[in-house]
This record gives C-alpha cells, structure tokens and sequence, in this order.
C-alpha cells in the first residue's frame, strides 16, 4: 500500500536511538524525507547515515528540548531545507522513582522534558503547516496515562499531559488540514529495556532464553493478551498511517499498539 507520504518532511524528536530511530528510519523507507534529532550528534549522524544509506534523505538536528534555546536550534536546522509536514513528538525521558523517591525537582524536569519540550517544537513547527493548509502532528504517549501504576507517577503524569494536550491541539486545529493525533504504545522492545529484564531475569526466576525471559516477564509486569513485548517497528507503522493523506479523517484520537494491555475503552 502506498501510504502517500513520497515528498513529505518529518522531524521525528528523540529519533538517534530506541524507539525514535525506528520511527525516522520507516518515514525515511515510505519516502519521507527525514529530520533525525538527538542531542548527541554522533549518535544522530549515525542515524541519518543508515537512511542515506538505504537510498533515503536524512538531516540532523542536534539540541536540547527542555530549553528554549535547543528548541530555537532544533526548528532553525529542522525548517533549513524546508517546511516539515509532519511533527512525532518521540523525546522524553523515564527516570525511575517512587512516590518516596521522587522530589520536585524530579516532577519539574520530567514535566519539562517530556511535555514542555513538545509544546515547544509544536510552537515552532506548526505555523508553517498552516500556511500550507496540511500537517501532521503526533505525539508518542503511553497506557499509562490512562491506567497508570504506583510506580514512576512523575512519568505516568507527563504521558497523561500528552494524550491530553494533542486532544486540546486537535481542537485548534478544526478546518485548517493539520490533525493532531497519540501513539499509545505498551511496553517495547528497545536494547536498554532487554539489557534490563535479563539482568533481572535470575532473581525472578524468568528462565535463561530471551524468550523465556520476555514471556515471564510481561506475565508478571505488563500482562497483555498477546504475550510478549512490543517491537519498535510495530509503534513505527501506527506513526506511519498517522502520518499520510489516509489518515484525514482522524484526528484528536489515541491509537493503542500494547497487545491488549489496557482494558476498557479509552
């Protein structure tokens, strides 16, 4: 199927590792042409080199979202070679703390670096959008905004603001061709998350293969009805249909890929 999105440009944010890359790099192979941000720009250079060397275009934006002046960086190299068409708002951080643990400090930059950072490339990107009368702008939430647990609140909260700022945007955005849409994932499998249950895996008693270790630990941490973990590229394809012309008629929704992790209808 040709998902119509040949010419377009994206700026995919947090996209030189993890769940990010995998989203620019299946832009890139639709024909979008991609913007790959990160702070680290080896990390981000590394990247838009596998596109390029695919046959796609790839650009680099290297700054800081959590302040004004990254962002400022980030849209002036972003816009540098064109207007963007579609904005996935990927970057965000999950420190891990309890309730106990967590201060305000921790509340304040988690908020900051995973919601304000948004708003900021949002500022910054859709204008342009609206002079062209078409946009897309996704953000990667959770389904733990919808039933979030006692751990991690200062995350739970900031995925929360996500699903609820892109509904608000939606609204602005009534009649002007832009939607606003969430990718809810589950829990996915990037290499940090791996590298992390099979370190756990001995004191839980998970088994020794990975695919012991994988299915003992969604039973007892993030029980879904598939069975397993998510891949990045299965989160990928949702970004994808959001992104493109067949994706018109939807807008200020939340499309969950988490096998079944969150019940009820939401």
């Amino acid at each position: 199927m040709d998902l119509q999105l040949t010419g377009k440009r994206a700026l995919v944010t947090g996209s030189s590792s993890g769940l990010g890359e995998a989203i620019a790099k299946a832009l890139a192979r639709e024909g979008a042409e991609v913007v790959v941000h990160g702070r680290d720009r080896a990390r981000a250079e590394a990247v838009a080199t596998a596109i390029r060397a695919d046959g796609s275009s790839a650009h680099v934006a290297i700054g800081d979202l959590a302040t004004d002046e990254g962002a400022d960086a980030v849209a002036e190299a972003a816009l540098a070679d064109g207007a963007i068409d579609i904005l996935v708002n990927n970057a965000g951080s999950y420190p891990h703390r309890s309730w106990k643990e967590a201060s305000v400090a921790d509340w304040r930059q988690t908020y900051e670096v995973n919601v304000i950072s948004g708003v900021r490339m949002i500022t910054r990107i859709v204008p342009s959008m609206h002079e062209r009368g078409w946009g897309r702008v996704i953000q990667i939430g959770g389904g733990l905004a919808l039933q979030p647990g006692a751990d991690l609140p200062h995350y739970n909260a900031t995925l929360a603001a996500r699903h609820n700022l892109a509904v608000s945007l939606a609204r602005e955005l009534k009649g002007t061709g832009i939607t606003s849409n969430t990718v809810a994932p589950g829990a996915i499998l990037v290499d940090t998350v791996q590298q992390f249950l099979t370190d756990l895996a001995p004191g839980r008693g998970w088994g020794e293969t990975w695919a012991e270790i994988e299915r003992n630990a969604i039973e007892e941490l993030v029980p879904n009805d598939v069975g397993r973990m998510g891949r990045p590229e299965e989160i990928a394809a949702a970004v994808l249909y959001l992104s493109g012309p067949l994706a018109d008629y939807v807008t200020g929704t939340t499309l969950r890929v988490d096998g079944g992790t969150i019940r009820g209808v939401h």
